[in-house]
Parts: C-alpha cells; structure tokens; sequence
C-alpha cells in the first residue's frame, strides 16, 4: 500500500510540474511568478521520490511527528507567497494610481485645447501630444 502511495505523490508532483511549466510556455504563467510554483514542486517530488527525508529534517530538528514538519514548511510557503503578491499588487496599485493622475492630466490639456481655439487641435499639436505620451514622465515633466 505504501508504494501505491508514494507512486500517486511521484505522479502528482510531476503532473504539478509539468502544469506550470506549460502555463510558463503558454505565457500564462510569468517567469517571475513561476520559480515559487517550479520550487514547491521540485521540492514535493524530492519528497515523494526520497520517503526518508521528511523523517530526516524532522529528527535535525527536533520535530517528533514528521508530517508536522510538512505542515510547518506548507504554512512558511504560503506565507512568503502571500507576502510576495501583496508587494506585487501595492505596486501595481501606485503603478495605476500614477497613470490615472497622468490621464487626468493629458485630459486636462486636450479640453483645454479644445476649448482655447474652439475647435479639434491642429495636426502638430495632436502629434506633439503623441509624442509627449511616448516619453517616460519624468523626461516629460524636465521638458515643461
């Protein structure tokens, strides 16, 4: 019974691995949000392949029942990536939250344009514009 076990844990932990690694070919997946996914599954086919080792790190470190070793490692795991999307997300939300600011601003400029000449911008101003859009915004606020 115990190698019908450890056959399912080999399998799953390959079919694990072989999920990310498609969804990173199919680009559904980044590189850089994949290596904790390609990390945890390594480490549970190590796991399945080499039965002992839980029962290794366990008595290193003073643990007296393995799969509370397991545990602890899954909670760490879920914790660090946990933490890792929350800084991800924080900086997306100031990344948005800058671009909404610079919109309001380039809105601010076409209306006032608009409302200036009374009618659409001419060509030169409106490819002016395009132009400043291309330019990161630090070099954008330099040239004002």
């Amino acid at each position: 019974m115990s190698n019908v076990i450890q056959l399912v844990a080999i399998l799953t932990s390959v079919l694990l691995l072989g999920v990310v690694l498609e969804l990173v070919r199919r680009r559904k997946l980044t590189e850089e949000y994949s290596f904790i996914w390609l990390t945890c599954a390594v480490a549970l086919l190590i796991l399945s392949i080499w039965r002992d080792s839980l029962h290794l790190a366990a008595r290193v470190l003073g643990v007296y029942y393995p799969p509370a070793l397991l545990i602890l490692v899954l909670i760490f795991f879920v914790f660090v990536a946990s933490l890792y999307f929350s800084v991800v997300v924080s900086r997306q939300r100031q990344q948005i939250e800058r671009l909404m600011e610079e919109i309001a601003l380039l809105d601010a400029e076409v209306r006032e344009l608009r409302d200036g000449s009374g009618a659409i911008p001419p060509a030169e101003v409106i490819a002016g514009a395009a132009h400043d859009r291309r330019q990161p915004a630090d070099q954008r606020h330099l040239r004002r």
